[in-house]
């Protein structure tokens, strides 16, 4: 018989409602619903009723409970540090949305937090779980597209003012496109490549009025010395944002679209060079030549990352979306707004 981790969830609402607690939670098979908390109190019960859990009146009342092991957070940015602080002060197990804080400081609190208190916390970089993306890095560890130079991940959406939106005020989020949407497209390039070393940033506001920026564009330079380009933006309509994903090498390249988002979806596609080509002064495309269609058995990315964590708790080790690669995006993230604001390459 499968062995149930029991969950409880703080901020019930938004993605937890939409994608985490029906998709993750409630279809993994070693995971159980029950106890929910929300600010927005009507909403919080309509989830426990839909999904049969105990709907809580505070964070402490949920985080009391003996049938709570493990937590799930998805509230605004700029709560994530004191939550956790106080789920793990409870003994709970912690999956927690990024960005994991609003600082790397606050990050770093946060772990030794949960080392200390012998909890195991995840974060949600559930893009890492998608089939494609695991494909694709077998693929890179297998040196199927030779040595890697150069990875491009694009996330963009149309994200209009809407009063109240804490992903638009930096004071609630941290930031907007950015930290938002750019911190899964630079985690996956460090899934890919391994940790950035260098960064340089543009960020600003072209259309969206907001306090947060709704345009960002990164390059990066890894330990090894590869190269890539992240874009994302607010202020692009859904439909003309492919979100693409490119990944390049002195052997052939990877190359996908809709595969970065929230669902298990897209396409990928692997151009491999024929072994002992020489160097064509003529520089001709061979069209088809090469290419190698990847497809394999789709994943729910939230399922995954929910039960992942449940196998780290039960087996005692670290989540493969680890507290580790929060901090590294969180160095990175800032770095990117270092270099926004002055300009200049800045080291991780």
């Amino acid at each position: 018989m499968v062995k149930k981790i029991k969950w409880g969830v703080i901020g019930s609402g938004g993605i937890a409602r939409r994608r985490t607690i029906p998709e993750g939670i409630m279809a993994a098979e070693n995971a159980e619903l029950t106890a929910v908390f929300d600010v927005n109190q009507e909403a919080n019960s309509e989830v426990a009723n839909e999904f049969s859990a105990t709907a809580c009146s505070s964070e402490a009342e949920l985080l009391r409970r003996d049938d709570v092991e493990a937590v799930y957070i998805a509230t605004p940015a700029n709560l994530h540090h004191g939550q956790v602080l106080a789920a793990a002060g409870a003994g709970k197990h912690i999956l927690c949305e990024k960005p994991l804080g609003m600082s790397v400081e606050e990050a770093e609190e946060m772990i030794a937090a949960c080392e200390k208190a012998g909890v195991k916390l995840g974060v949600g970089f559930m893009m890492r779980f998608h089939a494609y993306h695991a494909e694709a890095l077998r693929m890179i560890k297998d040196g199927a597209i030779g040595r890697c130079v150069l990875g491009r991940a694009q996330l963009s959406c149309w994200y209009p003012p809407i009063e109240g939106a804490w992903r638009q005020d930096p004071a609630a989020g941290g930031g907007g496109s950015l930290i938002d949407m750019g911190g899964h497209c630079i985690d996956l390039l460090e899934m890919f490549f391994g940790p950035a070393r260098k960064v340089c940033c543009l960020a600003g506001n072209l259309v969206q009025d907001y306090k947060s920026e709704d345009s960002a564009t990164v390059i990066l330079e890894f330990d090894n010395g590869v190269q890539g380009v992240v874009d994302t933006f607010f202020c692009i309509p859904d439909a003309s944002s492919k979100n693409r994903l490119e990944l390049y090498g002195s052997g052939g390249s990877i190359l996908a679209e809709g595969t970065i988002g929230q669902g298990p979806a897209g396409t990928m596609v692997a151009y491999i060079e024929q072994a002992g080509k020489d160097y064509d002064a003529q520089q001709v495309r061979q069209g088809e030549s090469g290419q190698v269609t990847i497809d394999p058995e789709p994943i729910n990315t939230y399922q995954a990352e929910i039960e992942e964590l449940v196998r780290a708790i039960i087996e005692d080790r670290q989540p493969s979306n680890s507290a580790a690669d929060a901090l590294q995006s969180t160095k990175v993230i800032s770095a990117c707004y270092e270099s926004a604001r002055t300009g200049k390459f800045v080291a991780i």
